[in-house]
């Protein structure tokens, strides 16, 4: 079992920055891939960011590529995602999951714990 708190979020003006942090409980966040999604209203829930278990590999969606960058502390049970460049397109809530088969993931399906998400705003 793995509970995930997500943290960080708020308001920034565009071009500003953000770090998110999900603290993770649980034995196997260290054997975990983590993920980062996010969801704007009326839109669908999209992937973000994913990191696999030991920190070495990553992948990015395609719109956040060069602007964000997942990273995990698997000493303190959390995972990070830092991020700069922020534009208005990119408020949403974010939420982070954890896929306990361990590598990176870009399909919400292959997740199988989520937090309870965080409000990222960015205003123009």
């Amino acid at each position: 079992q793995v509970q995930l708190v997500e943290s960080g979020g708020g308001l920034v003006q565009a071009g500003g920055s953000l770090r998110l942090a999900c603290s993770a409980s649980g034995r196997t966040f260290s054997s975990a891939a983590m993920g980062w999604f996010r969801q704007a209203p009326g839109k669908e829930r999209e992937f973000v960011a994913t990191v696999n278990w030991s920190g070495y590999n990553t992948y990015y969606a395609p719109f956040v590529k060069g602007r964000f960058t997942i990273s995990r502390d698997n000493a303190k049970n959390t995972v990070y995602l830092q991020m700069n460049s922020l534009k208005p397109e990119d408020t949403a809530v974010y939420y982070c999951a954890a896929s306990i088969e361990g590598r990176i993931a870009t399909m919400s399906v292959l997740y199988d714990y989520w937090g309870q998400g965080t409000q990222v705003t960015v205003s123009s």
